[in-house]
């Protein structure tokens, strides 16, 4: 079941004034004839939690492979501060990935798995010890520090696969749908564990995921990946509230695209009509269900649009319901609403014009 999605309350740590800690400039990334990457350029500041976002086959994995060296680009350039990231081997980056599935060796305890990298580092014992047991305290998971992978949950795993990326003290963490393994309930909990620890060890994470309101709730940016090119980047609360593209609009949770003309800044769309501050012509519109409201008898505030329809669908949510309303004329709307409390037939509908937001149209990319 499809929800509107949670918006990530933002916060000091969210201050676009941080340093420059990642740049990705005009990379590209073609399999033989396959163009996975087009032009991408995107900065990662210090600090920060961006997400990769992006439905599969929009080349989001492929990205953080390049981030991470697995993959070498086929045009483009990485930075990291003055350093040029992608002319450097994988083992030699301040990069760590954590993968969907989290690898862990079973034969190993969970402090052995943690300290493995630093084993292969040749880094002296006392020094592994209080790494290995400053990582596992950071997430939560000191008093299982002796026990196999077979004997903790799904959670846990993903917390030690966390611990053992830490332990490196890398500058950046690439994340590849971690949570996608867990159920429902669990992957809730993770999201926030996971936010709270990027906020503690304070390094930038990349999280790459193809779920929407994951990416709502987590991030302090999103980048949106379509057909391997950026569709939008901007914080969770600007990508929802003001989508850029008709793509980005119908991606980030539901939304009516309104097809409008514009004749001396009045838009008219069937029965609806109201006023924009655009030039004449055709335009198109994104208006979200939960902006438009049920009307009440009362008289309307000035400028506010009004219509009425008749109900065709009616889903129950929980403490919302999403209708379906036919307002004559080709014209469905889609509406979400309080419980309303019982079957709904005729409705008068309103909604600001301030909330019926211009976005460009999203051709079709191959």
């Amino acid at each position: 079941m499809t929800t509107t999605p949670q918006i990530a309350v933002t916060s000091a740590g969210d201050d676009v004034s941080r340093t420059t800690l990642l740049s990705i400039r005009n990379v590209a990334k073609r399999f033989a004839k396959n163009v996975v990457l087009r032009d991408i350029s995107l900065e990662v500041k210090e600090g920060e939690f961006l997400t990769i976002l992006g439905e599969s086959g929009s080349g989001k994995t492929t990205l953080l492979r390049i981030i991470a060296g697995f993959e070498t680009a086929s045009a483009g350039e990485v930075w990291m501060g003055d350093a040029r990231l992608d002319r450097q081997p994988p083992y030699r980056r301040r990069v760590n990935t954590v993968f969907q599935s989290y690898a862990l060796f079973p034969h190993l305890t969970v402090e052995q798995n943690v300290a493995y990298g630093l084993r292969v580092a040749k880094r002296p014992e006392a020094e592994i010890a209080a790494r290995v047991s400053e990582a596992l305290e950071k997430v939560k998971m000191s008093a299982h520090a002796k026990s196999k992978p077979s004997k903790i949950s799904g959670g846990q795993q993903q917390r030690i696969a966390l611990a053992r990326a830490l332990v490196n003290r890398p500058q950046l963490l690439l994340l590849d749908e971690p949570l996608s393994a867990l159920d429902a309930n669990l992957r809730r909990q993770m999201q926030v564990e996971l936010k709270s620890l990027q906020r503690e060890v304070g390094i930038s994470f990349i999280f790459v995921t193809h779920d929407q309101e994951e990416a709502m709730v987590m991030s302090d940016r999103i980048a949106l990946l379509r057909a391997g090119e950026l569709e939008q980047v901007a914080t969770p609360r600007e990508i929802y509230g003001h989508p850029a593209t008709a793509y980005v609009a119908q991606f980030i949770g539901h939304t009516n695209l309104l097809k409008g003309e514009v004749r001396a800044g009045v838009v008219r769309r069937g029965p609806l009509a109201w006023t924009a501050a655009l030039p004449d012509g055709a335009a198109l519109f994104s208006l979200r269900p939960e902006n438009i409201r049920l009307a009440s008898e009362k008289a309307t505030a000035p400028g506010t649009v009004r219509v009425r329809g008749k109900v065709r669908q009616q889903a129950f949510h929980g403490a919302t319901e999403l209708i379906r309303v036919e307002c004559g004329d080709g014209l469905v709307l889609v509406v979400r609403t309080p419980g309303s409390g019982g079957a709904l037939d005729e409705v008068d509908l309103e909604f600001s014009p301030a909330d019926a937001v211009p976005v460009r149209e999203s051709p079709e990319r191959i």
